[in-house]
């Protein structure tokens, strides 16, 4: 399920290449021809995520929500340009970038990132391109004429397509999509947790602090809990623990209030890593040649995560793996208990 940053991208991805443009609406799969009726023909004027939801504005405070789930995906294909935030024409640098990116590949449609940006697809005019934001972001290989004809034929089950003169959005497999008012938009929001990307950084600190103190519940099941604090994953919570050095276990009541705080400031400094490279990079320090393994290679990226049964990188301790609420936890006996 893709996590924060990657809903974020998404979010910002919209706002690049759609927010102040009269937007054509369909379903081209059936099952939200009611709600894209709604919203047709109306200008799209402001685009943001909060945690994993998605939220885009029409005329009239009319709100299109989405929450991707597990198996939910855009894909945009246009024209399409890139900045500074929004590195990811090419390449897959989704949630967890299991391919990762080569800063010394010669094929001008990798994208790098940080000191590596070097793409010839993030710089210059706008082009044509086809690019996939969820789990994973990449481009798609599409021949010149595929290229010319937009917009594209829709491919297999399209539940929105939001589409403009120049950049369409196609959306498949949602966990939520629907049309919301104002009112109806605050109302899921109150219902989550802070986000270090929305919320002041000091008020969601305070917000994050009282949903965990005194719970007693498993901070690693807490951090996953999107009404205490949002955007989290599997990924992002088994990373954060192991840097706080923190049993997942240990209940939010037993944990001291600047413990709490620090985890919210740790998660506030990775989500905006996240956000910037489109990669879960949570290892710091890393000299030249680790920053480029990194880049590359899941596997030297984590300190934790899909590492069990190998020796921990502090400690040499195998990495431990249990399933918690159904989802895979990942941790070190030793530096966190």
């Amino acid at each position: 399920m893709p996590e924060g940053h990657s809903v974020h991208r998404i979010a910002r991805q919209f706002a690049r290449h759609f927010v102040g443009d009269p937007v054509r609406v369909s379903s081209p799969q059936g099952r939200f021809a009611d709600g894209a009726a709604l919203i047709d023909g109306r200008t799209m004027t402001d685009s943001k995520a909060v945690g994993k939801q998605m939220f885009l504005e029409f005329d009239d405070a009319l709100w299109l929500r989405v929450h991707l789930g597990i198996y939910g995906a855009w894909d945009f294909s246009g024209s399409i340009t890139q900045d500074a935030t929004q590195r990811s024409a090419g390449g897959r640098m989704g949630q967890t970038n299991q391919r990762g990116t080569d800063p010394d590949a010669p094929d001008a449609r990798t994208t790098v990132v940080g000191e590596y940006e070097a793409s010839l697809s993030s710089i210059g005019a706008p082009r044509r391109t086809r690019l996939r934001m969820a789990e994973a972001e990449k481009e798609s290989a599409l021949d010149d004429a595929a290229l010319a004809a937009f917009p594209p034929e829709p491919v297999g089950q399209v539940r929105v397509r939001l589409l403009t003169d120049r950049a369409v959005a196609d959306l498949r497999g949602p966990t939520a999509c629907e049309v919301l008012d104002a009112a109806g938009v605050q109302r899921v929001i109150d219902a989550l947790g802070p986000d270090p990307l929305v919320d002041d950084a000091d008020a969601g600190e305070e917000r994050m602090l009282a949903r965990i103190r005194g719970r007693r519940v498993p901070i690693g099941l807490l951090l996953m809990d999107q009404s205490v604090v949002s955007g989290i994953g599997n990924v992002y919570r088994a990373e954060i623990l192991f840097r706080a050095r923190l049993d997942p276990h240990v209940t939010g009541a037993a944990l001291p209030d600047d413990v709490i705080r620090d985890l919210w400031r740790d998660w506030r400094y990775l989500l905006g890593v996240g956000v910037e490279t489109g990669q879960m990079l949570t290892m710091d320090g890393l000299d030249e040649e680790g920053q480029r393994a990194a880049l590359r290679n899941r596997a030297d990226r984590h300190w934790v995560y899909k590492r069990e049964g190998l020796p921990c990188r502090i400690c040499r301790t195998n990495i431990a793996l249990e399933i918690a609420a159904g989802r895979k936890l990942y941790w070190c006996p030793s530096c966190q208990s």
